[in-house]
């Protein structure tokens, strides 16, 4: 019975990758008979597994969506890899009901229960020696992001109630088409049927959202991809800095990392900074802890602006 059950796990863990395989392909994998095989999927079936079979020339065996959620089966790695990602994702938010962080929380807790006793030592091991610094940001709730996604799928216009950053708020109509998750916090790239214009949206300031049942024709995005477009409008009060700094890539990579900075190495020891800043004294920060030569290529105004600095340094000493 063991051998029955391991594998049938087995065929399990195989068709779990979402492909489609003939009856020949799973034999040769599980080292059995395709009838073997015929009678291991009646075996899935029954545990409640949609295993659709296709018969004939060409058939095969593909695991399909179903309404309930049968056991999961997950490796070593991928169940360590799910509860660190629900882990550092719970570190995120206020934990307000309904929201991803609250969510993440729970969810951690019911897979961690179910998990082989094998695993279940080794995550509470993980638990106990992992510490996640809280990162403030603001949250977003899964309920939200879920109908966004099916008005996206299905192009159908919705409605809803947005909160700008001066606290007013205003009644929205859009087309949706992204959702976009940049530094730590959730946008909405849509286009606005009563300004006539692209618009991004914090989808934590999204409230009363419903989906009309208007649909509507797909129009090219406004730039390559939607966070292309964001940062786009993100940098569009910034200005464009570049450094040249007298420091391996991978040690201004460390001191930048904070910053959203594009990095070209320029050889062993020198590399080239491309960053967008609202002023000049962002740069300070992470320079002076690489204690190394560095030249400000543009724009004039940053590099005389860091000279004048640097005297009112020396002038200290």
């Amino acid at each position: 019975m063991a051998d029955v059950t391991q594998r049938t796990l087995a065929l399990l863990t195989i068709l779990q990758t979402g492909r489609t395989f003939s009856g020949e392909e799973l034999a040769a994998r599980l080292g059995v008979s395709p009838r073997t095989v015929r009678r291991d999927v009646d075996r899935l079936r029954g545990y409640g597994y949609p295993v659709a079979t296709r018969p004939g020339p060409g058939g095969h065996y593909r695991l399909t969506a179903g309404a309930a959620l049968p056991p999961l089966m997950l490796g070593n790695e991928e169940a360590i890899a799910t509860l660190l990602g629900l882990a550092a994702l719970a570190a995120t938010g206020s934990a307000a009901e309904g929201s991803l962080d609250d969510a993440a929380t729970r969810a951690y807790g019911k897979i961690e229960q179910y998990l082989p006793k094998r695993l279940r030592y080794q995550a509470a091991r993980l638990r106990a020696s992992l510490e996640t610094d809280t990162a403030p940001a603001p949250s977003a709730t899964a309920g939200v992001l879920g109908s966004l996604a099916e008005a996206i799928q299905h192009r159908q216009v919705v409605g809803f109630r947005y909160e700008r950053k001066d606290g007013e708020v205003t009644s929205r109509r859009v087309e949706p088409y992204r959702q976009i998750h940049l530094n730590l916090r959730w946008y909405l790239l849509a286009w606005d049927r009563d300004r006539r214009d692209w618009r991004v949206y914090r989808i934590d300031r999204i409230t009363a959202l419903r989906a009309s049942t208007d649909v509507f024709t797909p129009r090219p995005l406004p730039s390559g991809t939607a966070i292309d477009y964001l940062k786009e409008g993100l940098h569009r009060h910034r200005e464009r800095v570049v450094l040249t700094v007298e420091a391996p890539v991978a040690a201004v990579a460390d001191a930048f990392r904070y910053q959203e900075a594009e990095l070209e190495s320029l050889g062993e020891r020198r590399t080239k900074v491309l960053l967008w800043l609202d002023t000049w004294e962002w740069l300070l920060p992470s320079l002076a802890f690489l204690d190394v030569d560095f030249t400000v290529d543009e724009p004039p105004a940053f590099r005389a602006a860091v000279a004048d600095f640097g005297a009112r340094l020396r002038g200290c000493g």
